[in-house]
């Protein structure tokens, strides 16, 4: 006859513990994220390393790819300064452009550049800019 021993583990969680959310700040999400990502299948020992399930630290990682975790308003307005050119006068004065040559000039986030008419329908460009900051 022989004996068998079962072995496993257990942890033991404490009272206190149960049921306790945790608040990440974006600092903290990102280290996390960042070292889940430094090796081959890194994401669930991470998880169970600070305690997070797999599909919280999966959804944090999708955030951290997208530009949107960590990230301060990710839509919003930027300052736009109007400066007078160098040298002083100019002797020269531009002829007016039509409104077919006016162009506009857009750096998005994930470091594409876009040129667009000025004329340019608000609502198209509105539709746009997702499409192509997301990839």
């Amino acid at each position: 006859m022989s004996c068998a021993t079962v072995i496993s583990q257990i942890e033991v969680l404490p009272a206190d513990d149960l049921g306790r959310r945790r608040d990440w700040t974006d600092e903290e999400k990102i280290r996390i994220v960042e070292e889940s990502l430094q090796g081959y299948r890194q994401g669930s020992a991470t998880a169970r390393r600070y305690g997070l399930s797999r599909s919280l630290l999966t959804i944090w990682r999708r955030e951290y790819r997208n530009g949107v975790l960590g990230g301060a308003a990710a839509h919003g307005f930027v300052p736009l300064t109007l400066s007078p050119p160098e040298g002083g006068r100019r002797e020269e004065v531009a002829q007016p452009r039509s409104d077919d040559q006016v162009q506009i000039e857009i750096g998005l986030p994930n470091g594409r550049r876009l040129t667009i008419p000025a004329t340019l329908d608000p609502n198209i460009l509105a539709r746009l800019l997702p499409v192509l900051d997301a990839s």
